[in-house]
Order: C-alpha cells, then sequence, then structure tokens
C-alpha cells in the first residue's frame, strides 16, 4: 500500500470511522488526496458515496486501516 493511501486511511482512523460510515472530505483534501481515493476505491477498501467528496470504508479498508501506523 503506498504512503499516500495509508495517509488516507489515517484521516478515517482519526476520525473513528467504522466500516459502512460515511466520511466528507474537503476540496483541499481532496486534491491532496485524490489519487490515493482513487486508489483506494478500486482496491475496494472505500467506496464512494453520491454527496460530493464522500467515501464510505468497507470491511477490507477498516482491516487495512488498523494495519497503518
Amino acid at each position: 500500500m503506498s504512503t499516500a493511501e495509508q495517509r488516507v486511511l489515517r484521516v478515517f482512523r482519526d476520525f473513528m470511522v467504522t466500516p459502512g460510515q460515511m466520511l466528507c472530505f474537503g476540496a483541499p483534501d481532496m486534491k491532496r488526496f485524490g489519487s490515493a481515493l482513487r486508489q483506494l476505491t478500486e482496491k475496494k477498501f472505500i467506496e464512494k458515496e453520491q454527496f460530493k467528496g464522500a467515501y464510505s470504508l468497507t470491511d477490507a479498508g477498516f482491516a487495512a486501516m488498523k494495519d497503518c501506523s
């Protein structure tokens, strides 16, 4: 997993997000993490929601998040 992907998962951890919960990223974060968010979506660690900048954590993403230091 890339450093950028780990940073995104740490954001989910910082907000204590659990599987199925939605987290909204603001415009600066979308610009900063855009590529990593796409990669994590492709890996099925997160799911893009209908709200702009919103993503939810999957069970696989939750497990990966717990492994990030």
